[in-house]
């Protein structure tokens, strides 16, 4: 088993997720306390999808993110750096397509999808501008972005409890549930050292493709919904 660095190499973020897949969904439920479900159906919404569209959900995992978008009517297709969470996804009986690919090295043509989304994911990319320029590579002029990420919870006491959890509980329960709890520092040490909510959003805009630009805060700001449109 391995964890990865902050340094954010892709062999070994995909190493370290390889190592957490066969129980990667399970462990996300019990450390969200059921979250997590709320978080899909939220990014589902906020993409408003409607039937017939194609949308690609990249750091799919094993496709329990891209099964909610489907929910929609839209033609939903998952996208991983991890063979190992791809194959849990398979064995688990997901039907929509999920293939490994690169977020800096899409395998797509230009404009190909009506609107993409990454959940939980762009912090662990090397070059999140580049991530998000590719993104926009991919999506047609006047399509979606919605990117679910871990953020910072808007009220002082909470966000004080959030963090004293983060770094501390969190890997503790890890080692109850995950396959490799180590894994699980890196995610709290990760979630610590991404940008706060005005910060994300400056990115996005600033990066190049996207424009209006905004967000919306979920469970207190714990994670929050950026959302933007391609220019």
């Amino acid at each position: 088993m391995t964890r990865a660095d902050l340094d954010k190499q892709p062999h070994e973020i995909a190493e370290m997720f390889d190592g957490v897949a066969q129980r990667y969904d399970l462990t996300n439920t019990v450390l969200s306390f059921g979250q997590d479900r709320l978080w899909r159906r939220a990014t589902r919404a906020a993409l408003i999808l409607r039937p017939g569209e194609r949308v690609l959900d990249v750091g799919a995992g094993t496709g329990v993110s891209t099964e909610e978008l489907q929910r929609s009517g839209a033609f939903a297709v998952g996208a991983d750096l991890s063979v190992g969470m791809l194959v849990a996804g398979r064995r688990a009986g997901r039907t929509v397509p999920l293939l490994a690919a690169d977020a800096l090295k899409l395998p797509f043509a230009d404009a190909t999808f009506d609107a993409v989304t990454i959940s939980f994911a762009l912090r662990n990319v090397q070059d999140t501008e580049g991530a998000l320029r590719e993104l926009g590579r991919v999506t047609r002029p006047g399509g979606r972005l919605v990117v679910c990420e871990f953020s910072r919870p808007v009220n002082g006491p909470f966000r004080t409890v959030y963090l004293e959890y983060l770094m501390r509980s969190l890997p503790a329960v890890a080692r109850s549930v995950s396959s490799n709890p180590d894994a699980y520092v890196y995610l709290a040490e990760s979630i610590r050292a991404w940008p706060d909510q005005a910060g994300l959003a400056e990115r996005i805009a600033n990066c190049g493709p996207w424009g209006r630009v905004g967000w919306r805060n979920l469970t207190g700001g714990v994670v929050a919904l950026h959302r933007a449109t391609r220019v």
